[in-house]
């Protein structure tokens, strides 16, 4: 059995027991701690070894987007809101996508069913239902799961090598994307409504400086 195959199924398994103790968070939960990748698990395509595309050095996670794959949490959420504070080191042709995932399910793939809130470059803000996840928005589409739920208008991100905040709001079975402050896009009627979280690797060079969860607000 390949490497990747066994990395993939060993985080699965060791993943099903938190997978059934699903938290809906009361207060803020730092998912990334400022210093190390504790917290976190990988999947990696093609037997690659996370610890050459990840790591946390100098307050800030740096994805140098050498393999694909992704780094999620090892615990699941529900009802939550995922801020995501991050930038492109550098864009290149063909090298400047990246995601945040949300309510993933097991077992670890590339990639998982799950919602992206997209974060290529220029796109942020398109949202993704991934390997069989649907919702209202994109069955009304009749197209395959490679067709996002466009956001329409103007881009809210900021130039290259500036900090960009990426919100996602995990309301039940509705996703909603906001950059920067500006709300872009939302789906309902998923067909997922908790999971883990994630960021993927898709080529792009980046760093993340925070990466935290709150609660729904009221009202």
């Amino acid at each position: 059995m390949k490497i990747f195959t066994s990395i993939c199924l060993a985080f699965a398994f060791a993943q099903i027991a938190s997978a059934q103790d699903v938290i809906t968070p009361t207060n803020r939960i730092e998912l990334f701690n400022g210093t190390n990748l504790d917290g976190f698990t990988f999947c990696m395509k093609n037997d690659a070894d996370p610890m050459q595309t990840w790591s946390a050095t100098n307050g800030v996670i740096h994805c140098n987007g050498s393999a694909i794959g992704y780094l999620r949490t090892k615990q699941a959420f529900s009802n939550y809101v995922v801020t995501v504070e991050w930038r492109f080191v550098k864009v290149e042709p063909k090298k400047d996508n990246t995601g945040v995932l949300v309510n993933m399910q097991l077992p670890d793939k590339v990639w998982p069913m799950c919602v992206q809130n997209q974060g290529k470059s220029g796109r942020q803000g398109d949202l993704f239902v991934m390997a069989g996840a649907e919702c209202k928005e994109h069955l009304a589409l009749g197209k395959d799961a490679n067709t996002p739920v466009a956001f329409t208008g103007a881009s809210a991100e900021n130039p290259v090598g500036e900090w960009n905040t990426n919100v996602t709001i995990c309301a039940g079975n509705n996703v909603q994307a906001i950059i920067n402050g500006k709300s872009l896009n939302k789906i309902s009627e998923c067909t997922i409504s908790n999971g883990f979280v994630g960021i993927q690797s898709e080529g792009a060079d980046f760093e993340i400086r925070k990466m935290y969860l709150t609660p729904i607000p009221q009202g």
